[in-house]
């Protein structure tokens, strides 16, 4: 870890919570949001955070499985995130989901007409917004996790 915890301290609380009040927990609650409010299928989410996690390498969130009404995505489906070009496991919105997430986090500069083309065929102007929301919320607070050492002992932070 890369900031020191006082002794005693859960890490994730200390620093998203105690050490910057006027920030911390107006975090934590975007990261909730985007799993309490979306309206995104459960496989195109999954698509882009695990993508994500991938990119940013964060332990706790390549871990995580998001579950909805007692389902989740199938075990394999991480690694067909990894193989988003080329997996047969994935329906149109689900590629897009991870292609937007990995052009988002490494070539945002490089989403062209062709692209938003592709987008805007299969989602609607609110899903582009929300999916863009959820990846922005998953890309910062997993890079931060993952920079100040808290990822190996991350859990989903609490309002």
């Amino acid at each position: 870890m890369n900031i020191d915890v006082p002794e005693g301290k859960d890490a994730i609380e200390y620093v998203w919570g105690e050490m910057v009040p006027g920030i911390g927990p107006a975090a934590a609650h975007l990261s909730l949001a985007v799993y309490a409010h979306t309206t995104l299928g459960l496989r195109e989410f999954e698509a882009a955070r695990l993508r994500i996690a991938q990119i940013n390498g964060c332990v706790f969130c390549l871990d995580w499985r998001t579950e909805r009404d007692g389902q989740k995505v199938e075990d394999e489906f991480a690694d067909a995130v990894t193989e988003w070009r080329t997996t047969g496991a994935f329906d149109d919105r689900t590629r897009l989901a991870a292609e937007y997430a990995e052009r988002y986090a490494l070539d945002h500069h490089g989403l062209d007409d062709e692209f938003w083309d592709r987008m805007t065929a299969h989602y609607t102007q609110l899903e582009i917004v929300e999916l863009s929301m959820c990846i922005g919320s998953w890309l910062a607070f997993g890079r931060l996790n993952h920079v100040l050492g808290l990822d190996t002992m991350c859990m989903l932070p609490k309002p």
